[in-house]
């Protein structure tokens, strides 16, 4: 790459000068071992406090068993995209089984969830083209991704503001097509969408509701299907968003809605039609997983337990944190070069692995540890996880105080 070398270099510069360049930590897992996975680099065992593996069901039998024989039985690969090369009969019942836990109609399952959203948020362009988004302003970059893709007129509403929200909507005529596009719980403040109420907004002004479950089924409502069971408006919501690579502990993303709207979607998203399928052995694991946390709140309640008994922890040591009642737990530290330093010293001297998070996944100024309590953490490993944090919060010299202020 003659004279081309430079560009990429300055490319990368740029982003360590920001202290944002992103080093990946590798570790392994052992069934049966987790949350310890072992690093490669330090040569021992450490704690992993930053899974999205919420439940601890990639590492459970019934899904690890239901991979190993339908793999025995089918092979590896899918052979292909679906319209192609054949549709598995594990998809399909995956995704009956994804309709059926949502209360919808139809469900149709993507590689993951970045893609069901993009797709999903393209192809809409192509069946309504005179829509109008409405889209918080901390939705994933797969929403923004797919909203930009869509060329639709797109009006942004500050986070969570009803207000701001309907004054957009009042803007249109009730006869313009209008779609409202939210998470359930968002992943990097841990906050939770009043969603009731955006479905009362999105009904008075005639407004479709798409909503991204991704951090939440699994883990809340009777049945784990999410925020919006939990709060009894899953039946308000016209296209549900998931995925199957968190909670469920595999790969993996789907939506549901009524059968015309997953049919529409099926014929005219690209992000669908032209990839290769999800190998069947994926498919039935995750069947499997969706099927055993429906009868198993047990496993739930004892996540909710951790993620108590971790947030009292901080709190009795004054860590600052953001609680806002969900699992997800941020560590507020608001400089990039310094979160990079605790989370190596969390690491490096105490074997916990926590991951900071940085721009652009959080806007500059704002970044953050995100701490992920799971049911398979215990008591001794949560006061591990307290011990080191404040031993290496007291070795930074850093004081709750200054990170409040400047947060």
């Amino acid at each position: 790459m003659v004279g081309y070398t430079h560009i990429f270099e300055k490319a990368i510069r740029s982003v360590r000068e920001e202290g944002r360049y992103r080093v990946f930590t590798e570790i392994e897992y052992k069934v049966g071992q987790a949350p310890y996975a072992y690093s490669k680099k330090l040569d021992r065992r450490i704690i992993v406090f930053c899974s999205n593996d919420y439940l601890g069901m990639s590492q459970h039998p019934v899904v690890i068993d239901t991979t190993v024989e339908v793999t025995k039985r089918c092979g590896v690969g899918a052979g292909g995209t679906r319209n192609i090369s054949g549709t598995s009969s594990y998809i399909v019942e995956l995704e009956a089984e994804l309709a059926n836990l949502h209360d919808k109609e139809a469900g149709l399952v993507f590689t993951s969830g970045y893609v069901a959203n993009q797709a999903t948020l393209t192809a809409l362009a192509k069946i309504m083209p005179d829509c109008v988004i409405f889209s918080d302003e901390l939705n994933h970059a797969s929403i923004i991704q797919g909203i930009r893709e869509s060329r639709l007129e797109k009006q942004i509403f500050l986070h969570n503001d009803l207000n701001h929200l309907e004054s957009l909507l009042s803007q249109y005529p009730l006869e313009k097509p209008k779609l409202i596009v939210f998470e359930s719980a968002y992943s990097m403040l841990g906050d939770v969408t009043p969603i009731g109420a955006v479905c009362d907004l999105a009904k008075k002004y005639q407004a479709l509701t798409y909503i991204d479950e991704v951090h939440s089924v699994g883990l809340y409502g009777k049945g784990g299907a999410g925020m919006a069971e939990k709060l009894g408006v899953m039946d308000k919501i016209d296209i549900i968003q998931g995925t199957l690579a968190k909670a469920y502990g595999v790969i993996g993303g789907y939506i549901t809605a009524k059968s015309v709207i997953v049919d529409a979607i099926r014929s005219l998203a690209s992000g669908f039609i032209f990839t290769t399928a999800l190998p069947p052995s994926i498919a039935a694991a995750a069947t499997a997983s969706i099927r055993h946390l429906r009868n198993n709140e047990e496993v739930r309640n004892k996540h909710q337990e951790a993620v108590k008994k971790v947030k009292n922890g901080f709190k009795n040591i004054g860590v600052n944190f953001l609680d806002h009642g969900t699992h997800i737990i941020p560590v507020m530290v608001n400089d990039p070069f310094l979160v990079r330093k605790i989370a190596e010293d969390l690491l490096n001297d105490h074997g916990i692995y926590v991951q900071h998070i940085n721009f652009p996944t959080v806007p500059r100024g704002k970044e953050r540890l995100r701490v992920i309590p799971s049911p398979l953490h215990t008591d001794q490993m949560i006061k591990r996880l307290i011990s080191g944090f404040d031993s290496v919060f007291k070795k930074n010299k850093i004081s709750q105080y200054d990170l409040l202020i400047n947060g």
